[in-house]
């Protein structure tokens, strides 16, 4: 029961992993307008780099996860 629900959770692909690090992307992008528009100068402008920064972080992360359950092969 556990092992089927887990497997909903899991990112298989790197097909799956896009769409995830897309989604990460679309609310940092938004997140950062939010930033600018309270945070008026360089510090809003800070905090949005800071978003999507994070973005590019955890997008890479993802994809050599994904990688390297590829090479060990857990996806059998």
């Amino acid at each position: 029961m556990f092992r089927t629900i887990k497997r909903l959770f899991t990112i298989k692909t790197k097909f799956e992993a896009f769409l995830i690090i897309y989604a990460l992307a679309l609310g940092a992008a938004d997140r950062g307008v939010i930033y600018m528009m309270q945070y008026p100068g360089w510090t809003g402008k800070l905090l949005a780099l800071a978003c999507t920064t994070a973005v590019f972080m955890a997008g890479g992360k993802i994809i050599d996860a994904v990688d390297m359950q590829a090479e060990l092969g857990y996806f059998d």
